[in-house]
């Protein structure tokens, strides 16, 4: 049983349809594990002081994975590889072991630091926990989580390897394994040790990341192993190359901190709220945007030195799809918002004013699930041709309208209300405490939004022939997904009064087929417009993708 579930998932997928479906599928399994996750979280602590300290812990590991661990990101090393590979197996791993051997010294001694240094760190991070008589326990529970960051490091390294050789499975099961991990820690750890259960369950999903993947490694002989002298004429290359992508990725990463770090200003559970709505809208950019970013990835890279033109017909193709999936989740998400919230979240004591809380930002959060997903992907377009300064301006750029944007509209909030009572009424929120969090997600989607803007325009400015054909798209799925929305927005007041919406299954069977009811107009109409992508993907799921036999490796990458 053990060898054939090996089998499976070593097995080699070939075709970007394929192989983002294949991900995407993952990625589904994934996030209903993280939601479950999120469920029990909600269940058991609500949105209270609790949950504020547990998702607060994880910003100083975040950071060091965002930072160090990117030294050894897919993104950075697959062109490397890449270019190894074609030299010699030897050449490949010589430069694996080097690699890895740089990254252990320098994240231990990096981790060292963050340890002794933490309390100061999150004293300033979170002056209002450092008051509270919690904080040690805060302490305690991030330095638990700064070994996460070291085995999802080492997990990346092996993920390069994984993906150059395009077993995408292997590297699509681990955040599933990674999610069942932090579930036995919550589960099983936190009542035997109480907060660092919920951080030993952490530690123990990113192990089983990272492990996941080793037999794969070491059948094809890529496990790297320690190797001294290390040669830094290979570390430069890499540190200069990976050092935007790093700013980049950072970047993200400390404008989050900071609306984390807003957050915990505002009413008890504010940073729950936060995390959780957060959360649910990464669920579709996980599917969808990662997915396909990361299925196109390797592909690109090779096209651009060597045909430039299935490189931006490759670029299309993903753009369609993104915006084929994108849009229509979209819509779902705003017109079910508070079924979706109910149905994951609305449990035990996760009460009704955080669901209607929580929804609300779900809301905001989500009218920017397009430009995430399209940005995920211009980012590694940018990276496959090598341009890793050009993400980094624009990334920098939208991180600091966030973070300024987020705090000046949460300081409008409180001091106009005519704003504040105009944004409760739209969002269905009034009279509930601590509705200043909703600012935040607002302020997170209008700098992705500009940053979408951003990146487009500098994209179709060397490939002209890109926006035509990709806005056509556009137009023709939002048409649909508007029309959806507004069906699925009537059948939810029709089956309001068929379903009994005080119980778990009336409120998901009154979203749920109000939803179904939505798609099936939406798909109707992309069949009478004769969507090109509607056809794609029906040719691809009737491939019968785990049927489909498997293709021998690259020759090229021999």
């Amino acid at each position: 049983m053990v060898k054939r579930f090996l089998n499976l998932i070593n097995r080699e997928v070939n075709g970007l349809h394929q192989a983002a479906y294949l991900l995407g599928f993952f990625a589904i399994c994934s996030q209903v594990l993280a939601l479950f996750r999120d469920r029990i979280l909600a269940s058991q602590f609500g949105a209270g002081n609790t949950l504020d300290l547990y998702y607060s812990a994880f910003r100083i590991p975040d950071i060091l994975f965002a930072t160090v661990a990117s030294i050894v990101s897919v993104s950075v090393l697959i062109p490397f590889l890449i270019e190894r590979f074609e030299k010699s197996d030897e050449d490949a791993k010589e430069f694996i072991d080097m690699i890895f051997s740089f990254f252990f010294c320098f994240m231990l001694v990096v981790g060292v630091l963050a340890y002794i240094t933490a309390p100061y760190f999150m004293k300033l991070l979170f002056p209002v926990f450092a008051k509270s008589t919690s904080f040690p326990d805060l302490i305690h529970l991030t330095r638990i989580l700064l070994l996460s960051p070291i085995f999802l490091g080492f997990s990346n390294l092996l993920a390069s390897i994984t993906q150059i050789n395009r077993r995408f499975l292997v590297y699509a099961v681990s955040p599933v394994v990674y999610n069942v991990g932090i579930i036995i820690g919550i589960t099983l750890l936190y009542p035997v040790f109480g907060l660092s259960g919920l951080g030993m369950g952490v530690v123990l999903g990113a192990f089983l990341h990272f492990a996941i993947q080793i037999p794969f490694i070491v059948s094809v002989g890529m496990f790297p192993k320690l190797r001294f002298p290390i040669k830094f004429s290979f570390i430069k290359k890499v540190i200069y190359t990976s050092l935007p992508r790093t700013i980049t990725v950072s970047s993200n990463e400390i404008a989050e901190l900071f609306l984390i770090s807003f957050a915990s200003f505002f009413a008890p559970g504010s940073v729950a709220v936060f995390n959780f709505s957060f959360n649910l809208q990464a669920v579709p950019f996980s599917i969808i945007g990662v997915s396909y970013s990361l299925a196109a990835f390797p592909t690109l890279t090779k096209l651009f030195g060597n045909n430039k033109d299935e490189f931006i017909e490759q670029m299309i193709n993903s753009a369609r799809h993104v915006i084929f999936w994108s849009v229509p989740v979209t819509v779902l998400f705003i017109v079910l918002r508070a079924q979706i919230v109910r149905t994951i979240l609305g449990t035990g004591r996760f009460n009704w004013d955080d669901t209607r809380l929580t929804a609300a930002a779900l809301a905001l959060f989500t009218i920017s699930l397009v430009a995430q997903n399209l940005v995920s992907l211009f980012v590694r377009s940018y990276y496959s041709q090598g341009k890793t300064k050009t993400p980094l301006f624009m990334n920098i750029f939208s991180a600091l309208i966030i973070i300024f944007g987020s705090y000046y509209l949460a300081q409008l909030f409180q001091a106009n209300l005519f704003f504040r009572n105009f944004m409760e009424s739209i969002l269905k929120v009034s009279g509930i405490n601590g509705t200043v969090v909703l600012m935040l997600p607002l302020g997170f989607s209008i700098g992705v939004i500009i940053n979408l803007i951003i990146h487009w325009v500098g994209f179709n400015k060397h490939f002209p022939t890109f926006s035509s054909r990709v806005l056509r798209t556009l137009f023709q799925v939002t048409g649909a997904s508007v029309i959806m929305g507004y069906v699925t927005y009537i059948c939810l007041n029709i089956f309001s009064t068929v379903f009994n919406l005080n119980t778990l299954s009336g409120v998901f069977l009154q979203g749920f087929v109000s939803g179904v009811v939505g798609i099936i107009f939406a798909m109707v109409i992309l069949f009478l417009l004769k969507s090109k992508e509607l056809q794609e993907v029906w040719a691809t799921l009737h491939k019968k993708i785990w049927k489909s036999d498997i293709v021998g490796p690259d020759p090229e990458l021999q």
